[in-house]
């Protein structure tokens, strides 16, 4: 995953499958048939028990002979994947099958930005973007320019990087940035030593890595191979119009924001969050970023200047220190710009920021914020107006809607 601070994630063939039941096929478990069909009911569901088998098998061989013919998701982690996803294997209880990658979308749940199972259509422009992946992360110790990559794939550099961001809604370095930091962080993670884990990720020179890793881990690599422990991260609890909310900091900003019902569901998200962190509960040094908070949620903006200014400087009132991806920096740079009390569909974002074919993309970035309210993705709608999921609660979202229309 590409991390820059503020701080990403990534991406065939066919199968011989039994007859589709339906075009909203998901082949979990059947119940028993009943009814004056009963017989053919019975044949049908037995016939999905098998395709199941079959498709689980795929699954757990990771074969990659079978993406593009179907994907699983997984209810614990609402991500579905691609047959080959390298990721670890879920238990079979907690999977479910799809035809199609819409059909899981529909579901509810949300692709899995490690194997990328939308590009697995046997599409010949994603094709193509996946042949330039390969290679890039082949050549991660090589300075691979885009001169470069067009002249290995036949095309011309504005074509290439205009089709990959297209597909990805990121360049070739950005993709290759993201591909050396994802590789380093699994070094670190591994044991290695900083140096070694360094140079095996691709990093020419110790000065280029910390140069990076400021931004892009949060923390020194050596800290970070160390699980985080020794970072320290202080949080507060408060009332708030939505619930109690915790406020979370590091040294340098905000790193976490959120609601639940009780402390105790806050104190586990934070854990859930930053599993190697030292949590410790505020002294009050972060009272004065909660009232913050809270005016912006309750008091009516100051009317001098414009809603745009008016909004940017609520938003930006905080200092934060939170990981994201290039896309995700963009979008919710362009979240902080939308106008106190004024929405904008998801497609009118990604064309905001220049990706008009990136409204997928945009509704994940704005359901991996992790500071609530302080990048506004509630102000983030359907393209009919009517409000869809939100991290902490639909009816959150509706409410802040209308404070927020209300104090206009």
């Amino acid at each position: 995953m590409t991390t820059h601070q503020m701080t990403f994630p990534l991406l065939a063939s066919g199968a011989i499958l039994v007859e589709e039941i339906s075009s909203a096929m998901s082949v979990a478990q059947a119940n028993p048939a009943t009814g004056p069909h009963e017989s053919m009911q019975a044949s049908r569901t037995n016939n999905d028990r098998v395709n199941n088998d079959q498709l689980w098998q795929a699954v757990a061989a990771r074969d990659a002979h079978r993406d593009g013919s179907f994907v699983f998701a997984v209810s614990t982690t609402g991500v579905y994947c691609r047959p080959s996803c390298p990721a670890r294997r879920p238990r079979r209880e907690h999977v479910t099958f799809f035809m199609r990658p819409e059909q899981a979308e529909k579901a509810g749940f949300r692709a899995c930005l490690r194997c990328r199972p939308r590009l697995a259509n046997g599409n010949p422009q994603s094709d193509a973007v996946k042949a330039v992946c390969r290679y890039i992360e082949q050549h991660l110790d090589e300075p691979v320019t885009l001169d470069h990559l067009s002249k290995i794939f036949r095309q011309s550099p504005f074509h290439l990087q205009r089709r990959f961001k297209a597909l990805l809604g990121i360049t070739p370095r950005e993709y290759a940035d993201s591909c050396r930091m994802r590789r380093l962080k699994r070094n670190l993670q591994a044991g290695d030593n900083v140096t070694r884990a360094m140079y095996d990720a691709g990093y020419g020179s110790s000065s280029r890595l910390y140069e990076k890793t400021s931004s892009q881990l949060g923390m020194t690599p050596d800290k970070y191979r160390r699980g985080a422990i020794a970072a320290s991260i202080r949080y507060a609890c408060a009332d708030s119009p939505l619930g109690r909310m915790l406020i979370a900091a590091t040294e340098r900003g905000i790193c976490s924001i959120q609601f639940a019902q009780s402390d105790a569901e806050l104190i586990e998200g934070l854990k859930r969050e930053f599993p190697f962190a030292v949590r410790k509960p505020d002294e009050g040094g972060l009272q004065a970023w909660v009232k913050t908070l809270l005016l912006q949620m309750q008091v009516r903006p100051k009317r001098q200047g414009t809603e745009k200014m008016q909004s940017r400087e609520l938003d930006t009132a905080l200092p934060l220190d939170i990981r994201a991806t290039a896309f995700q920096r963009r979008v919710w740079t362009y979240l902080q710009l939308i106008p106190f009390g004024a929405t904008q569909s998801y497609s009118e974002v990604a064309k905001g920021i220049g990706q008009p074919s990136a409204s997928r993309a945009v509704a994940r970035a704005c359901a991996t914020n992790p500071v609530a309210i302080a990048i506004p993705c509630h102000r983030v709608v359907r393209a009919d107006g009517s409000t869809s999921g939100y991290r902490w609660g639909e009816n959150r979202k509706k409410k802040l809607l209308e404070m927020e229309r209300e104090r206009r």
